[in-house]
Order: C-alpha cells, then structure tokens, then sequence
C-alpha cells in the first residue's frame, strides 16, 4: 500500500496535498495558540503549496517523460523534479523575513516563527515527495521544537548566570545610583547599550539593556523584584 502511494496518481496526490493541509494546520495553530505572527492558515498554506509544488514536478516529469516526450526531443528540454522544490526553499525566506523584528526592548522576535515556516514548506516538500517516513519523523521534530523544547530552554537559561536586562530609568542623572545599586548585590555588568529617549508626556528618560553576569545566590526573578522597587526604574524586563 505504501509502495502504491509513492507512484504518481490521483490517490497519491490527494493523501500528498491532505497530509501538508493537516500537518501544516497543526504546526501553525500551536503558533496562532502564541498568538505568533504566523498562525493557522499562514502553515497550511505554506505546507500545502510547498508540497504542491512538488507534485508539480513530479507531474511535469511524468508528461514529459509520456505525453509530450516527442516535444520534449524536438526541444532538447531537460525535466528536473527537483527544481520547483528548491525554488520554493529559496522563496519562503520572503515569508519569513517579514515575521522578524526587532523590539524597543533590543530584543529580536520572529526568528522561531520564520524557522517553523522554513520547516514547514520543508514537511510540504518531503510529503509532495511522497517521502512518508521523513515527514513523521520532520512533524515530529518541528512539533517537539515548538511545543517542548522552549520549556527545556526556559529551564536552562532561568538558571544561567548571565542575564540581559533591559531598564528604563527615569532620568541620565539616576544611572550612576542603579549602577552601583547592581554591584551593591554582586552582580558584574560586562556591558551595556544606552539610548535617551522622551515619553508620551514628554519627560526625558533613558533605556538601556545591560548585560550582567550573576552570583550563584541570585536568580532572575529575585533580580527582578528587587530592582523594580527601585524609585529610579520606569519598567524594567529580561530580555
């Protein structure tokens, strides 16, 4: 039975273009649950038009290999099956450009969306191929990385003993206070990025992302309550 969905023919196709749909709105719902700037139909679409796209080459192979052989002799044409397959892994790059970007937090956001949409059109290729085994074990991998591994990851990093730490102060003249208030708790600050900036009311202010290094005693959260209490911090976040 597998043997027979792997030949070209209309019971293949329909599983082909089926399986992108479902393993593509799968991926992509688990995203919009995140409220990501890809969701749902954004997956499917990419996974069903990817596997498509390979289906298409495998049915311009089996026409020119049939129907239009005769032509294909006259013209010298060379049929490559893998070529819409490669131009759609080249192409879904404009996709995923548009999902990254850069907050006032200096903090990047949209690379694991553009990733899983990289990923996704990958899965719509496998599955076009009719390489059933590879897109199980591809599902599978994307869907731990989107679902599983960020808790694994959260776990690590809230125990890692470097920290970025985005600040707003109230004013330039409060920067010498918080600094020495961070080395008061042991915490070494290897570097830091400033910018002055006005708020909607006006008020001049500062923000700046420091780059701390933190003692075995002090976690990220504890840093956290205690320097929001500070008088001279507007908002303060990890980033």
């Amino acid at each position: 039975m597998l043997e027979y969905l792997r030949q070209f023919n209309i019971a293949s196709v329909l599983l082909r273009l089926t399986l992108a749909v479902v393993f593509g709105g799968i991926i992509g719902g688990n995203r919009e649950h995140k409220r990501r700037p890809a969701g749902f139909r954004t997956y499917m679409m990419v996974s069903m038009g990817a596997a498509l796209a390979m289906v298409l080459g495998q049915y311009q192979y089996a026409m020119l290999s049939t129907v239009w052989a005769e032509a294909q002799r006259e013209v010298g044409m060379i049929a490559d099956v893998t070529r819409l397959g490669a131009q759609v892994i080249n192409g879904i790059g404009f996709l995923g450009t548009g999902t990254i970007l850069v907050t006032e937090q200096r903090e990047v956001k949209g690379l694991t969306t553009a990733a899983g949409l990289w990923a996704s059109a990958c899965v719509g290729l496998a599955i076009g191929a009719g390489f059933y085994e590879g897109v199980l074990l591809g599902f599978l991998a994307i869907f731990l990385s989107i679902e599983v591994f960020p808790y694994i990851e959260e776990f690590i990093l809230a125990r890692s003993r470097n920290m970025n730490l985005y600040v707003e102060l109230t004013s330039m003249e409060r920067m010498k206070d918080f600094i020495t208030l961070v080395k008061s708790m042991g915490i070494q600050i290897f570097d830091m990025e400033m910018d002055r900036r006005r708020d909607n009311e006006g008020a001049e202010g500062v923000s700046v992302v420091f780059y701390l290094h933190l003692p075995k005693s002090q976690s990220h959260t504890k840093l956290l309550a205690q320097l929001s209490y500070s008088q001279d911090v507007r908002a303060i976040d990890e980033v």
